[in-house]
């Protein structure tokens, strides 16, 4: 279980961008994901991508919108968040994992801290 260091957060209007990173040891895991929770709801899977980058699973909620990407040169993970809106809003968790394509908290052993979005008028 490592810890992940994650960037990013902030606040923006309906339409925005905002791209979070997360540090990631180089062997942390062969799945890294992103998940949104929101209070009152639980961890919600929002995109993952395997290790080398060639693969990607993305929620039907941001499908078009959001880009996955890792950056093994550099050992990062990001979210390229764009058109962003009122409902994307929420604490997002970067985590590491093994599982094929997870998209259950359960299943990740490495977390990052965590970086509020907020998307407000």
């Amino acid at each position: 279980r490592v810890p992940l260091v994650e960037s990013g957060g902030g606040s923006v209007q309906p339409g925005g961008s905002l791209r979070l990173s997360c540090g990631v040891p180089e062997y942390t895991g062969n799945y890294l994901a992103w998940f949104r929770q929101v209070p009152g709801d639980d961890r919600r899977g929002i995109a993952v991508i395997s290790s080398g980058g060639g693969h990607i699973h993305l929620d039907n909620s941001v499908k078009g919108r959001f880009t996955i990407s890792v950056d093994n040169s550099e050992d990062v993970l990001y979210l390229q968040m764009n058109s962003l809106k009122p409902e994307d809003t929420g604490m997002y968790y970067c985590a590491a994992g093994s599982r094929y394509f997870s998209i259950l908290p359960e299943d990740y052993a490495s977390w990052g801290q965590g970086v509020q979005v907020t998307v407000s008028s």
